[in-house]
């Protein structure tokens, strides 16, 4: 259905030369020449036509460049607004309902995830275990958004940003204890034990008839474009260009590395998804752990003027940003809260499609093992990288000292902004390995979470025979993300993203009973 004509094919991989507008780089980088004649024979294969010829292109760029202020303006409209109110309302409802059920559970729920921890997690006939469900949440929550979506919170909204991440999480917690609740009460266990669950499924029990299942189909169709399609395509080119950055190795060749090692997952199904992630997972989240914990220890005496900064311009944000007090403060509010949501993933609708999959006593169970992947996404990984850049860049020998002047503003961007802290520390080329390593890590187990996610609502669409064209076609588009960066692409799969809440956001309304009832159920037990 996607690129279903070759120029369109041929557009996402031209080359960038003179001749067309340079997109806005998401990530540091610079193409080899090898790589630009690479890409060069992939237009010849796909347009049967010469690569000089670029009439096609120039039609296919100007296409591009008409829709992208249109779907800009839909998702400014969409984050800024409705979705802004819609979640944060959200997580004050389900906050008070469960009487804060953060704080009430918090301890059950690392116990749950904790106690019994290991990294080679019981094998099941069907579905997974608690952990191997969280695994596999918390793989699409900590991804390039922990890095690049605090950095740019705090790039736009000041130190202070990170406060109101905090504040957001703190209430998605109770959000996404009802989203797992949902998932685990309102799951479809076939005949021959297969597990069927996610959103669609509770979206259909909050609306019954032709309201619930357009609803759920809408859900279902914007999260395989947003997260399936869309979404692993911006993820490949976070490893394919930080990879080429760091160790200078061709991003198509890292494109071939992803689909190869991807496939060999995909079609593994939950299985082998469940083995990989309930090992990747601590991993990666120990290597960033230890290398952010290593230079924070060598920041040590800026670590309190860090935290008192956070608070300081929470309030006060107008003396880093500049500008009014109310607009410098709503800025700061807005973009804390608007990456924070996207962050820790909490009403969106993704992460429920791996707890319905765990097999536990109690809907409760789940909830509140799923209550902390956010708290590690937020309040552990966002944090440690929050402090880090904090503490090097904006205490009183960072570049960011005095505010976003001169050059300083021209020497960090919002995609390389932790890369620039860990440099300024252990120097540039350390810094832009660690964080091309890191980078590869998050962004791969996204893409493994997130595919399993689109995959389960292609099947709820189409069948589970569709999934294995569903397969072939997230691959290809994990190869192009490592081929070509184009901000209409990343604004399509926020747009989708956006959208995708909307009926997610409502059935969590609806299903409010659902959600007391199985924790009032749990208590008897």
């Amino acid at each position: 259905m996607f690129f279903q004509s070759s120029q369109i094919w041929a557009a996402f991989l031209m080359p960038k030369t003179s001749c067309f507008p340079i997109p806005k780089k998401r990530f540091s980088q610079r193409r080899t020449e090898k790589d630009i004649t690479f890409r060069s024979v992939l237009i010849y294969l796909c347009s049967h036509q010469q690569p000089s010829n670029i009439t096609t292109h120039i039609g296919e760029r100007k296409m591009s460049d008409t829709l992208l202020p249109i779907v800009q303006t839909i998702n400014s409209y969409l984050s800024d607004y409705i979705l802004f109110f819609m979640l944060i309302a959200v997580g004050l409802w389900y906050s008070f309902k469960t009487r804060f059920v953060q704080v009430r559970c918090f301890g059950e729920g690392m116990r749950r995830v904790f106690g019994n921890l290991t990294l080679r997690g019981k094998k099941h006939e069907s579905g997974m275990s608690s952990f191997q469900a969280l695994a596999t949440a918390i793989a699409a929550q900590v991804g390039t958004g922990n890095i690049v979506g605090a950095s740019g919170a705090i790039l736009t909204g000041g130190p202070g940003a990170i406060f109101w991440m905090w504040v957001i999480a703190f209430f998605g917690m109770a959000t996404i204890y009802a989203e797992a609740t949902l998932a685990q009460e309102t799951r479809i266990i076939e005949k021959d034990g297969s597990i069927k669950g996610g959103p669609v499924y509770y979206i259909t029990a909050a609306f019954k008839g032709r309201l619930g299942k357009f609803l759920a189909g809408f859900f279902a169709v914007a999260i395989t474009l947003a997260l399936g399609f869309f979404g692993c395509m911006v993820q490949s080119n976070s490893i394919g260009s930080t990879c080429q950055t760091a160790f200078g190795v061709p991003s198509w060749i890292i494109g071939i590395i992803l689909v190869v090692i991807c496939g060999f997952i995909f079609l593994g199904g939950i299985k082998r998804l469940a083995a990989v992630t309930e090992k990747i997972v601590p991993v990666m989240a120990s290597l960033f752990l230890l290398g952010g914990l290593a230079l924070l220890i060598m920041r040590i005496k800026y670590i309190p003027a860090t935290i008192g900064m956070i608070f300081k311009y929470a309030f006060q944000p107008q003396a880093i940003i500049g500008g009014a007090f109310g607009a410098a403060l709503k800025t700061a509010l807005t973009q804390g809260a608007k990456r924070g949501l996207f962050s820790n993933e909490a009403g969106m609708g993704s992460t429920p499609h791996a707890h319905a999959l765990a097999n536990v006593k109690t809907p409760h169970e789940q909830g509140c093992v799923a209550m902390i992947g956010v708290f590690i996404d937020t309040f552990v990984v966002l944090t440690l990288n929050a402090l880090v850049v904090i503490s090097t860049l904006y205490t009183n020998d960072g570049i960011l000292a005095n505010g976003y002047t001169g050059a300083a503003l021209d020497a960090v961007n919002k995609a390389n902004l932790t890369q620039t802290a860990f440099g300024t520390v252990f120097g540039e080329q350390f810094g832009a390995v660690f964080i091309a390593v890191t980078l590869f890590f998050f962004a791969f187990s996204t893409i493994l979470g997130w595919n399993l996610f689109g995959k389960i609502n292609v099947a709820y669409l189409f069948g589970e025979k569709s999934t294995k064209i569903y397969t072939v076609i997230a691959l290809i588009f994990i190869f192009l993300g490592t081929l070509a960066s184009n901000d209409l692409v990343w604004e399509l799969s926020d747009m989708f993203n956006n959208l995708m809440v909307i009926p997610n956001a409502l059935a969590l309304f609806a299903l409010t009973k659902m959600v007391t009832g199985a924790m009032k159920r749990a208590k008897k037990l």
